[in-house]
């Protein structure tokens, strides 16, 4: 690496890009740009065209700083094609201008990241100091254009026609990218729940003497639905069906919701066998219990509603730490409906990155498979309750007698019932079911964080989850 020659001259631009881009993810604070470096320049960059990746580190007011990658290309002349990733521009060595304009926007520039995987074949192929690495199997096709998703928050994805997929990763940690290396070891072991890995991009960061992962191609499920759609437009079809229970409406998602348990159950043994299998200690279990009390503690202070059922989470988290041995193993991490698609052959599981706010390190410690389970738990009870609140906004007079409400709760109870099954295929014991409620609990209390800070009209469907947890336990008692 090479510290870029865009450090001083483009650095200002950076920011103002930066700072507007949906994938930076530290809006709303004050920083400032730091060491700007270059990690190379891709091959097949001319003259007319220079692609290069280049690392910014974040320095924040408050807080460790962080590292985004932006690649960029360089065109000696204007493009007002690209004239919406336009970065800015710098003195070129001749006197004259260079535009800088972020490459995932360009189809020129993102052709020569896709020649240079296809140039990898089977192995890996080095630029500078840019490692492409290929898995053996599928022949690219070269001749496809690039077309950038609009929709994603944090990293950037680009379709190469209906062939492969690109996934930028844009907020980059040394260190291993989970996303990355399950993504390998599944597609080796032949799963059938996920896109197969074709290849990635890397780079060996000197100062950590480490390697930071950049990018990675795989397939494009071009048939592909999302899983969290598909569950929004079943919930919508069974409301249009004033008269009708959940199972008896065309589009009753039950037997999607069991499909999806089945994958997911099947996922969680490939990668138990295919990535160590631990033990986390009775001593580690009730470290963890306190680490879900720390959580709600400091949620309280965001959300003071959360005081209500401090007895019952306490209970909850009590019953964890008097958990003995419990086995863990590598899992999703940050799973829930939309992080699946529904395909013409199944589902399909994306994005193993783990939780983005945790530390890649904890990301990539194995934990229970429960945790995975309980997200999508958590995802079922979303999916009606996001549709009948949309409902009330436009319609205020919609639900005056609560009857989406019921229905959203037995539409939620369905599918959870249906996926759980599924997945377990068995009764519950008495530790998983104890693992469970507190993920789930965990889980809701992190939602009344998020949606206290992003979308504070849907807070309360956290809260109800966790009237409803009191009340059960209230009558189980």
């Amino acid at each position: 690496m090479t510290e870029s020659r865009t450090t001083r001259a483009l650095a200002p631009a950076l920011k103002a890009y930066i700072d507007s881009a949906r994938w930076f993810g530290g809006k709303g604070r004050a920083w400032k740009v730091g060491r700007v470096r270059q990690v190379g320049t891709l091959p097949g960059s001319t003259a007319d065209l220079t692609v290069v990746v280049e690392l910014v580190e974040i320095i924040y007011a408050e807080g460790e700083p962080e590292t985004y990658q932006v690649p960029l290309a360089f065109y000696a002349r204007q493009q007002d094609r690209l004239g919406h990733a336009l970065v800015g521009t710098i003195d070129a060595a001749d006197g004259g201008p260079l535009f800088a304009y972020d490459a995932a926007h360009d189809r020129d520039a993102m052709d020569l990241w896709l020649r240079a995987f296809a140039a990898a074949a089977d192995g890996k192929v080095t630029a500078d100091d840019l490692a492409f690495h290929r898995v053996a199997g599928h022949v690219l096709d070269t001749e496809a254009h690039s077309t950038l998703f609009t929709g994603e928050q944090s990293n950037s994805s680009v379709a190469f026609g209906e062939d492969s997929l690109l996934k930028i990763f844009r907020k980059v940690t040394p260190g291993v990218n989970p996303d990355v290396s399950i993504h390998e070891v599944l597609t080796r072991a032949g799963s059938d729940h996920v896109a197969e890995l074709y290849g990635w991009l890397d780079v060996v960061d000197e100062t950590t003497n480490s390697t930071i992962q950049l990018a990675m191609l795989q397939q494009f499920l071009r048939t592909a639905t999302d899983g969290w759609e598909l569950a929004l437009a079943s919930v919508r079809n069974l409301y249009a069906e004033a008269d009708l229970h959940a199972d008896e409406v065309g589009g009753d998602f039950a037997g999607e919701a069991a499909r999806l348990g089945r994958a997911l159950a099947e996922t969680h043994q490939t990668l138990a066998e295919n990535f160590p299998v631990a033990t986390r200690s009775a001593d580690e279990m009730s470290a963890l219990a306190d680490a879900m009390r720390d959580r709600l503690r400091a949620a309280i202070d965001v959300v003071p509603a959360l005081a209500n059922h401090v007895e019952v989470l306490e209970a909850t988290y009590d019953a964890l730490a008097a958990l003995g041995d419990v086995p863990v193993q590598q899992v999703h991490g940050d799973l829930h409906l939309g992080q699946t698609l529904r395909t013409v052959k199944g589902w399909k599981i994306v994005d193993f990155e783990g939780e983005p706010a945790r530390p890649l390190a904890e990301r990539l410690l194995p934990d229970s498979p429960w945790r995975d389970v309980a997200g999508m738990l958590r995802s079922f009870d979303y999916a009606p309750r996001v549709v009948t609140m949309t409902s009330f906004a436009l319609d205020p007079g919609v639900d005056e007698e609560g009857q989406q409400a019921y229905r959203a709760a037995e539409w939620s109870k369905r599918n959870a019932q249906a996926f759980l099954a599924s997945y377990a295929e068995r009764e519950l014991s008495g530790t998983e079911q104890i693992l469970l409620a507190a993920y789930v609990a965990d889980k809701a209390v992190y939602e009344t964080v998020y949606e206290a800070r992003n979308r504070p009209s849907w807070v309360e469907i956290p809260l109800d989850a966790l009237d409803r947890l009191s009340r059960d336990r209230t009558e189980s008692a």
